[in-house]
């Protein structure tokens, strides 16, 4: 699954997708992301779930009306 989105005049954005399953390469779910700025350079990560956090790069994840809704802010210079 991939896609492309862009964010608001506030720099918001709204992505919905699934929570992914683990692969055999990445015990660990996790969501890959790229990030760019206009005229710079790509940011490419990984946002990772609380279940198996990671330092800094964990969502905020919260439950409404049967769907989960995750939070993560990027901070570009």
């Amino acid at each position: 699954m991939r896609g492309h989105q862009f964010t608001d005049e506030q720099g918001r954005y709204y992505l919905e997708t699934i929570i992914p399953g683990l692969h055999s390469s990445r015990p660990i779910g996790h969501i890959h992301v790229k990030v760019q700025a206009p005229n710079a350079e790509i940011l490419t990560t990984q946002l990772y779930f609380p279940e198996q956090p990671i330092d800094g790069l964990t969502v905020e994840l919260s439950e409404a009306e049967g769907q989960y809704l995750a939070v993560f802010n990027f901070v570009l210079p």
